[in-house]
């Protein structure tokens, strides 16, 4: 199913259960303010994503002041985001049976996201439900240091055959390519996704996640997914090119979707008929860009899978992401449905 051919009209009787599907790490965000100088005392760089062990983690968080924590992860943003529009939508992640992979269970279900994992039994100090580190520093940027504990071990086990046929989109997070079992799971669920006629999209979801993986990536892109969210900076290395027009212009000619965030810029949408600009939605303060990236996919997602054209989609996904960057935190605290609706985009 093409991902930009979703009918406008209401929902027949016989389509698909779900509007999409999403995969990825199941994580609990522990968010704390940050100086540049804190950065580099732990050697972490500014607004990236750093895999940690267990020990790292304990250190780094040891130097933090006071946290918030929240029920994050990439995909699982996504999926909240979606259900904040009022989309249907399902999460496939691992937990453990602990306090936060408690936490991360009722946060997303509370919601209105389809979660029924089958947690992982806890053992201390060395079996635990995944958690991110967030620094966001005073301009806004967000760097982290997760440590995935079971949420990376993730395998074809804890994949459902039943949403996966029944949903016009899988929606896969890039992070979750790091483990051979999480790898070998999201291959499988494309197959199944492909079998039921969805659509799939992959968010690359860090540069330093395509630098790890850029063959994999480009082989997906070239032959399993019909949708690609990244931005700019990940676009241009995933086709190993130094502007993004020619990043633009390479994307173009696999004749995927892709969906190119900017920033302030605003963003990207690359379809059939060539490249759209698409302006960014004012913000009076941007406070915390946790997340941002998360919810522009929610955005476009539920717009795609809800009639809207893929510039329209794509301007959904930036009242989302203007929400999102308005507070700390990467779960939505305003009605997004509502904010669709006063953007137009809906009634």
């Amino acid at each position: 199913m093409p991902a930009d051919a979703v009918p406008a009209d209401a929902v027949p009787p016989d389509a698909p259960a779900l509007d999409v599907v999403a995969i990825g790490n199941a994580l609990v965000d522990v968010l704390a303010s940050a100086r540049d100088e804190d950065l580099k005392a732990v050697d972490l760089v500014k607004g990236t994503m750093a895999l940690v062990d267990l020990d790292r983690s304990e250190a780094i968080y040891a130097t933090m002041g006071a946290t918030t924590e929240a029920s994050g992860g990439s995909a699982a943003n996504t999926a909240a985001g979606i259900a904040s529009l009022g989309g249907r939508v399902a999460f496939l992640g691992r937990v453990a049976e602990d306090e936060l992979g408690r936490a991360f269970t009722h946060d997303i279900r509370a919601v209105g996201v389809a979660f029924d994992p089958t947690p992982t039994p806890a053992v201390a100090g060395q079996t635990a439900t995944g958690h991110c580190l967030v620094l966001v520093t005073p301009d806004a940027e967000r760097t982290m240091a997760t440590h995935l504990g079971v949420a990376g071990d993730f395998a074809p086990s804890d994949l459902d055959g039943g949403r996966l046929s029944s949903t016009q989109v899988l929606y896969l997070e890039g992070y979750l390519w790091d483990k051979p079992p999480a790898k070998a799971a999201m291959r499988e669920a494309i197959e199944l996704a492909h079998a039921g006629d969805a659509a799939v999209a992959l968010s690359v979801s860090d540069p330093f996640c395509v630098e790890r993986h850029r063959p994999e990536f480009l082989e997906l892109v070239h032959g399993e997914l019909e949708l690609l969210f990244a931005n700019e900076d990940e676009i241009t290395m995933l086709f190993g090119v130094d502007r993004f027009d020619a990043a633009v212009d390479a994307v173009a000619e696999t004749g995927v979707l892709a969906i190119l965030t900017r920033g302030a810029l605003g963003s990207v949408v690359v379809t059939a008929s060539g490249p759209v600009t698409v302006p960014p939605v004012p913000v009076d303060q941007v406070v915390d860009t946790t997340g941002a990236g998360d919810l522009f996919a929610a955005g476009f997602l539920y717009g795609i899978t809800n009639g809207l054209s893929p510039e329209e989609s794509a301007r959904l996904g930036g009242v989302c992401a203007a929400e999102i960057i308005s507070h700390v935190g990467a779960r939505p605290q305003a009605d997004l449905r509502a904010l669709a609706v006063a953007a137009g985009l809906f009634t």
